[in-house]
């Protein structure tokens, strides 16, 4: 299993961290590899990525879910393990710290190797900065859902 946490500090208030947070479909506009996530329903999310040159497909379900506190996600179906969690801190009113945890299974050759390598921590340092970018730069969220999704 391979972990990585990364924490970013974004200059816009919780709401609209969180907000933003909860546009999954917007993923690609700042997250490198993916392709498009669809929203299917309140929980779950099917997401096209690209690793290591290779194209897949999985299904996320929405694990637990709290308006400006966290939101917590696992694969479903499928041969992808991942699990992950995004907190969100109030560091004051118009600032906000974004932490990633996420935990998976590389498989096959590529994504063994780019784990070893450290290519997927660099990816996510690098998506966390590019979510930063992408907030601030808006200065308000695209919408945002704020429904209570209690742990299993």
């Amino acid at each position: 299993m391979t972990n990585v946490t990364e924490s970013v500090d974004v200059n816009v208030p919780i709401a609209i961290a969180y907000d933003q947070w909860t546009q999954f479909e917007s993923f690609p506009q700042f997250m490198e590899g993916v392709e498009s996530v669809t929203q299917v329903d309140d929980r779950r999310n099917h997401w096209t990525v690209e690793v290591g040159g290779v194209t897949r497909e999985f299904d996320t379900e929405i694990t637990e879910q709290h308006p400006e506190e966290r939101i917590a996600w696992t694969t479903v179906g499928g041969d992808l393990e991942q699990a992950g969690v995004v907190t969100f801190h109030k560091l004051d009113d118009t600032t906000t710290r974004v932490t990633i945890q996420m935990d998976w299974d590389p498989q096959g050759l590529a994504e063994k190797a780019g784990a070893a390598l450290g290519v997927d921590d660099r990816r996510v340092k690098a998506d966390a900065r590019r979510f930063k970018e992408f907030i601030e730069s808006r200065g308000t969220q695209a919408g945002g859902w704020r429904g209570d999704v209690p742990r299993d």
